[in-house]
């Protein structure tokens, strides 16, 4: 049976690199793992005082952790962090007080960029908050993704050789670590 993963992805872009990367990721995993990406875009700022009528996006939000069995980051890397909605995605996920989430969840976390280094840095940031709001994060191995549009097509199929065996060791180690922390 396959395992549930909420994916939080941290661009907002539906054709974004990160969000190719998702789809790439998730043919990789064949029937092992069903993605089910979140919806952070639509999540209020956090404010505590819209827990006396909590917006649908983070009911949603929360249920959907709740109910997986497994969470993913996949992030792009800006100014040497990760972006906001995801910080603020992780906020509420932890709300209210004694509800947390994402506690006891394993995860893992990748990300691709343009640039050489792979979002490494934006990387690190999160996978720093992912364990603070309690998620047991896979140690390794670590994937920092060099988006080369040439290494993946339309349908998200990795066509370069290289990239499908190191994304599918990825992929197995993920998987192998949700049944070891599921």
């Amino acid at each position: 049976m396959a395992k549930s993963v909420a994916v939080i992805i941290g661009s907002l872009r539906k054709e974004s690199i990160n969000h190719r990367l998702m789809l790439a990721l998730q043919n990789l995993a064949g029937d092992r793992l069903q993605f089910h990406p979140l919806h952070i875009g639509d999540l209020p700022h956090y404010n505590e005082e819209l827990w006396a009528e909590p917006p649908v996006p983070v009911l949603r939000l929360k249920d959907r952790v709740e109910h997986s069995d497994a969470v993913l980051a996949i992030t792009p890397e800006y100014n040497r962090s990760y972006p906001g909605v995801i910080k603020n995605a992780l906020d509420w996920g932890t709300r209210p007080y004694g509800e947390n989430s994402w506690k006891d969840k394993p995860a893992a976390i990748t990300g691709a960029s343009p640039g050489v280094i792979g979002a490494a840095v934006g990387q690190a940031r999160l996978k720093t908050d992912m364990l603070a709001v309690g998620m047991v994060m896979m140690p390794t191995p670590e994937a920092y993704i060099q988006w080369k549009p040439e290494a993946y097509a339309a349908d998200g199929h990795v066509t370069d050789p290289a990239t499908a065996k190191f994304l599918g060791g990825f992929v197995d180690a993920f998987a192998a670590w949700i049944e070891k922390h599921g």
